[in-house]
């Protein structure tokens, strides 16, 4: 449990806060400009912290803690397919609801992992 509040206390504001600032309201030409290698380069460092979340927390029980598994593998994913295929990062969602969608379930998990990393013990 001490390691799981431990991670969750890293990956709740890291999440909140970098959905935050991608958000198109405070950077509008964030995704316009991308280019290939910094897209390589944040596949690498995320499957870095994918794998690494995922060594150090593979828990599959039907808690909270899942979700940080869930996570590492999604980092891990998310990593291939940017180092693989960094010239198809430059495709953007075609609907601005979907990625408003899923950035928004992004910040509700940041806040969910925060309160669990935070809350006092019972």
């Amino acid at each position: 449990m001490d390691k799981s509040k431990s991670i969750a206390a890293i990956i709740g504001p890291t999440l909140i806060v970098m959905v935050l600032a991608e958000l198109k309201l405070w950077n509008p030409t964030l995704y316009e400009t991308q280019i290939v290698p910094f897209v390589y380069l944040s596949g690498v460092l995320l499957f870095i912290a994918g794998l690494t979340i995922v060594r150090q927390h593979n828990l599959w029980f039907w808690r909270w803690q899942t979700i940080i598994t869930i996570i590492g593998w999604f980092g891990i994913l998310l990593g291939l397919i940017r180092m693989f295929f960094p010239q198809m990062y430059q495709v953007q969602f075609k609907n601005n609801n979907s990625a408003l969608i899923v950035e928004l379930s992004l910040i509700l998990i940041g806040i969910f992992l925060t309160f669990k990393a935070y809350s006092p013990k019972k």
